[in-house]
């Protein structure tokens, strides 16, 4: 089953390389979707794909391996868009 995933990850999340580390993670996964900056500090993250890769990157978003500090991670699901390819943004 495909899923879509909106995420705001909040706390030291850019001019980390955060982005790029989800974009690895998610393209590992074989995941479509977007890590983005937004103007408040906080990254972006919408992931479609079968439901146990998106689970495994949400996961990850405040894992041991995230670069910079992650304080809260807010979680909604969202109508599949059919996104192609990961990018940064």
């Amino acid at each position: 089953m495909t899923v879509r995933v909106e995420v705001l990850v909040s706390g030291r999340v850019q001019g980390v390389g955060y982005r790029y580390f989800v974009r690895g993670l998610a393209r590992e996964a074989g995941l479509a979707g977007v890590a983005r900056n937004l103007p408040d500090g906080r990254v972006e993250v919408v992931a479609e794909g079968p439901e146990q890769a998106v689970r495994d990157l949400v996961a990850a978003l405040d894992g041991p391996d995230a670069p910079g500090r992650v304080t809260d991670v807010d979680i909604r699901s969202g109508p599949v868009q059919g996104m192609q390819g990961f990018t940064t943004a």
